[in-house]
């Protein structure tokens, strides 16, 4: 799903595999274990997430929680929710140049 969204590349980050907009991390596979992902959200959008969904969607634990970043419970996400974090996630991460030509298109 990730690797779908415009100029995204799979690469590694501290031995799991991470997705990265013009270089920058905007989702991570396999932290703290097999059972989770993680989008950088920010905190408006974690609260929401989380309040559709709180058994899928929680916050990282310490400071990079408070500024979005979000667990996801990959076992029970719905294809439907993972797409949209992912795409809000890519939103927050991509350069102003991508987001722009996507404007107003369904991702």
């Amino acid at each position: 799903m990730a690797l779908s969204l415009p100029e995204t590349t799979e690469e590694s980050h501290m031995h799991h595999p991470d997705f990265r907009v013009s270089g920058k991390v905007f989702a991570t596979l396999g932290y703290p274990d097999k059972s989770w992902g993680m989008v950088r959200l920010t905190p408006e959008q974690q609260a929401k997430f989380m309040s559709a969904e709180p058994e899928v969607f929680v916050p990282v634990n310490g400071g990079w929680g408070r500024r979005g970043a979000t667990s996801v419970f990959l076992r029970d996400v719905k294809s439907k929710s993972m797409r949209k974090a992912l795409e809000s996630a890519w939103a927050n991460t991509a350069p102003k140049r991508l987001t722009t030509a996507i404007q107003g298109q369904v991702l």
